[in-house]
């Protein structure tokens, strides 16, 4: 069942990547990489810490997101409400569009 979630965060994750440009879509992409392990964790541990000091000059509260967006890549138990959060937000966004359109 984990698996459905690791999954449906990295349908998440190529979404993104699709609307990023080149430079970024490709630094994404090398991050989500397994032997990338290394470099993901500490980064996701510093922007969760940089989005707790969001009320700093540079940090914002954007970096807590997606700092636990990247953790939940290699902890199992952050993947079902990660999944779960990323979804309930898509269908949202998606609800919001066509009421936009039926305007």
């Amino acid at each position: 069942m984990s698996e459905f979630y690791k999954l449906e965060i990295d349908r998440h994750f190529a979404r993104l990547e699709a609307r990023l440009p080149p430079w970024p879509a490709r630094f994404v992409a090398w991050l989500r990489r397994p032997s990338s392990r290394y470099v993901r964790i500490p980064l996701a541990i510093l922007l969760i810490f940089g989005g707790i000091f969001s009320f700093l000059p540079v940090l914002g509260l954007w970096m807590l997101p997606l700092g636990l967006l990247l953790f939940a890549q290699d902890v199992p138990p952050l993947q079902k409400p990660t999944a779960q959060l990323l979804g309930w937000i898509e269908r949202k966004w998606l609800e919001r569009q066509r009421a936009r359109r039926a305007r």
